[in-house]
Formats: C-alpha cells, sequence, structure tokens
C-alpha cells in the first residue's frame, strides 16, 4: 500500500481499516473506523479534503478525488462504492451503493439511503433524494429503494465488505 504525506497533510485511519497491498491514499483524508480501501483503490487527497465515516469501502480500482480548493469529497457511513467506479468532488450520506463503474461528478449530493446503478454517470450539481435508484447516462431517478433493496443490497453489501477484510488481517 502507498500511504503519502502530501503538503503537510496525512492520511488518518479510525480503527480496524483494511487497506490492499497496492492501494493508495494521499494526502488530506480522513477514514473513520471499519473502512477498506481494495485492490488498486486511489483515495487522492491532494488538492482537497477528502473525508469518510465508517464502514466505508471503496472497491477494487475505484478513485476517489476531489477538486483543487472547491469541492472536498464527503462520504458518511455504510457506503459502498463499486469496482472500478469514481467518486469526484461530491457529498454521499448515510447508507449508499455506488455499482460498479459508476460516476458521480463534482457538486452532486447522494442523500442517504440511495443507489447509484452499475455504469451511471450522475452528472455535476445532480442531487439525488433520500431514497432513490438512479441509472442511465446522464442518471436519472428509475424508481424508489424499497425496504428489500435497502437491507438486501445497500446493508448486505456493506457488512459483506467489513466481513471481506477480516479475511486479510491475519
Amino acid at each position: 500500500m502507498i500511504i503519502k504525506e502530501l503538503n503537510g497533510k496525512k492520511p488518518k485511519f479510525g480503527q480496524n481499516c483494511f487497506l490492499a497491498e497496492n492501494s493508495v491514499v494521499i494526502g488530506e483524508v480522513s477514514m473513520g473506523n471499519d473502512c477498506s480501501i481494495w485492490y488498486n483503490a486511489v483515495v487522492r487527497g491532494d488538492v482537497h479534503a477528502i473525508t469518510m465515516g465508517n464502514k466505508v469501502n471503496i472497491q477494487d480500482g475505484a478513485v476517489v478525488h476531489a477538486t483543487y480548493k472547491k469541492s472536498p469529497t464527503t462520504i458518511g457511513n455504510s457506503v459502498s462504492v463499486g469496482h472500478n467506479a469514481i467518486v469526484h468532488g461530491c457529498t454521499i450520506q448515510d447508507h449508499v451503493l455506488i455499482g460498479m463503474g459508476a460516476i458521480v461528478m463534482d457538486d452532486c449530493i447522494l442523500e442517504s439511503n440511495c443507489i447509484i446503478a452499475a455504469g451511471a454517470v450522475v452528472t455535476k450539481g445532480t442531487v439525488v433524494a433520500s431514497g432513490s435508484v438512479y441509472a442511465g447516462t446522464p442518471a436519472k431517478k428509475i424508481k424508489e429503494v424499497s425496504e428489500e433493496l435497502l437491507k438486501g443490497e445497500v446493508n448486505r453489501i456493506a457488512d459483506a465488505y467489513l466481513k471481506y477484510s477480516s479475511w486479510y488481517k491475519d
């Protein structure tokens, strides 16, 4: 893993975090407890702050970045950022699933309990209302998040990645 201080700003980690051997975390990054950064994932806090709550997983090949002096990235609790997704200069609240290959652009706000479908592109400044599923390019609301989706996908995946990370700690 590469953990790098830059311009006097050093990443901070909560308890019980897992960083894969080839993950990268640079600069002004603050991570809560029970987070995981997976293989080839990059969390680059070189141009603005990146803040993560508890039980966040940044899956293989994903990139989390921000916009210089303009748009930090804030990620709440129990958030899953799928394989090869890009999260850039936005706010993600609690219990959110960002699907594989999705892109979330600057100044977006993803409210709690929402899903961004695999491959979706959430364009600059979009507000995704709590309980919504967004898909497509550009991403649009396609349905509401049911209780079954919330428990069976959003929460299940966040919990699963906490379990998976425990396999690598011995």
